[in-house]
């Protein structure tokens, strides 16, 4: 049986949990945490409480509730990883800190990427471009004052007519990274309101009824506790309108494996 947490009709698919954490698929639109009685935290601790049965195995510290062990800009969907008390969230954001930590996004990207050709057996490219701490919108996505080196690996999926869909792996971890990186490579993510331009946004929208941001959290792997090795933690596909838009933009070029 599929576990869900519910949000005003909408059901966020609980994906994984054991004792002192649960993995689940954020909607886009939903910020992860800092909007009291809106967020996923606050969510998510009002389902367990009212659950109890359900999420008895979660073993919650009431002192401590939902913690997010990391982030997700409010606009992009996927995987994000909660824990409910305080040594699980230690032994996670460790991981994190340290970068030990594998996270991989999918992408609808404007334009058309080529893929890499020098060799197939190795179709990951990288965007180097170094970024400030703070991004300065479309018109300078890299940020303005001291910037640190920032890596983007990614690999292209497919081809329409208009669009590349990409998988994107976080080598470093920068505010905004994918969408300033891909502003950079002038192929911005769809449907970015920040870092794209307001007409495409305006045209995906009003035309194609594509309202949200072209960006999803894949999976992430992890240690997690109590087991060896590491795990990794996926959604079942990626959100149907990333998937619409794209199959909707006419007859793919080629295609590779996701």
């Amino acid at each position: 049986m599929m576990i869900t947490i519910n949000f005003k009709n909408i059901q966020i698919p609980v994906l994984v949990s054991a004792k002192g954490w649960l993995a689940v698929d954020k909607p886009a639109g939903l910020t992860v945490h800092n909007d009291p009685g809106r967020d996923l935290c606050t969510v998510a601790r009002d389902n367990i409480d009212k659950k109890s049965k359900l999420f008895k195995h979660l073993c919650m510290d009431p002192d401590f509730g939902v913690h997010p062990v990391h982030r997700l800009d409010k606009e992009t969907s996927g995987v994000v990883l909660l824990a409910v008390d305080r040594k699980t969230f230690r032994y996670f954001s460790e991981q994190f800190e340290s970068r030990s930590v594998q996270k991989r996004y999918i992408a609808v990207l404007h334009g058309l990427i080529p893929p890499a050709t020098q060799n197939a057996d190795e179709p990951w490219q990288i965007w180097r471009w170094p970024l400030a701490k703070d991004a300065g919108g479309r018109k300078n996505p890299a940020g303005s004052g001291q910037k640190q080196p920032c890596h983007t690996r990614y690999r292209v999926i497919d081809h329409s007519i208009h669009y590349t869909m990409a998988e994107i792996e976080l080598l470093t971890g920068r505010k905004h990274q994918i969408r300033r990186h891909a502003k950079l490579a002038k192929h911005p993510v769809t449907g970015d309101s920040r870092y794209g331009s307001d007409r495409a946004v305006k045209f995906l929208k009003e035309n194609l009824g594509f309202d949200r941001l072209g960006l999803h959290a894949r999976s992430l792997t992890v240690a997690l506790p109590d087991r060896q090795g590491t795990q990794t933690i996926e959604t079942s596909d990626i959100p149907d309108e990333m998937r619409k838009l794209f199959e909707n933009d006419g007859e793919s070029l080629f295609q590779f494996p996701v």
